[in-house]
Formats: C-alpha cells, sequence, structure tokens
C-alpha cells in the first residue's frame, strides 16, 4: 500500500476514522535522520497491508505537529482506532518500528 500524504484536510478521515491501524512518520525535508528513516517507513507501507502508513511534512503542517506534541523529528505515531497507541522519537531501525505495531 502507498504512503499517504496527510494534512489537516485528510487527517481525520485517513487516520482518527481508519479501520486500521495507521503509522504517522512526521518529517521534514532538511532533516537528516527523517532521511534515513523514510525509506525504512516505505518499506512497512509496501510489507504491511494490515496497517495504513501516513507522513506529515511538519513545515506544511505544523499545527498537526502542535497538536500531536512532536517537539522533535522523526517522529512515529502510531494511532487504534481514532487514539494515539505508541510513539517512538528519532531514527530507529526497522524491528522497532515493526514492533510498535504489534
Amino acid at each position: 500500500m502507498a504512503v499517504i500524504e496527510l494534512t489537516n484536510e485528510n487527517f481525520e478521515q485517513e487516520v482518527l476514522h481508519s479501520d486500521k491501524p495507521v503509522l504517522v512518520d512526521f518529517w521534514a525535508s532538511w532533516c537528516g535522520p527523517c532521511r534515513m528513516l523514510s525509506p525504512i517507513v516505505d518499506e512497512v507501507a509496501e510489507e504491511r497491508s494490515d496497517v495504513k502508513v501516513g507522513k506529515i511534512n511538519v513545515d506544511e503542517q505544523p499545527e498537526l505537529a502542535r497538536k500531536y506534541g512532536v517537539m522533535s523529528i522523526p517522529t512515529v505515531i502510531v494511532f487504534r482506532d481514532g487514539d494515539e497507541y505508541r510513539k517512538s522519537v528519532g531514527a530507529v531501525p526497522k524491528a522497532q518500528l515493526l514492533d510498535l505495531l504489534d
């Protein structure tokens, strides 16, 4: 499944009303660790059909970053049934990212 670009306009529908868990990557183009994590997030999106994966560019969507207390990037938050379920800050290995989902 392709990664969804999340914005203020589609966040509620794609994340809060999703029938699947949603892994959300908060990132920015200038962030080195974000660029390291991005291909791993893409792999998870391709490999896990039971999960929806989205990315939020914090420079373009600062309101969403503030709302979810994102102070450092990359931050990954997993949402289940519209609620924040688990959070990870910093570039992490794929295994750790997958652990957030289980």
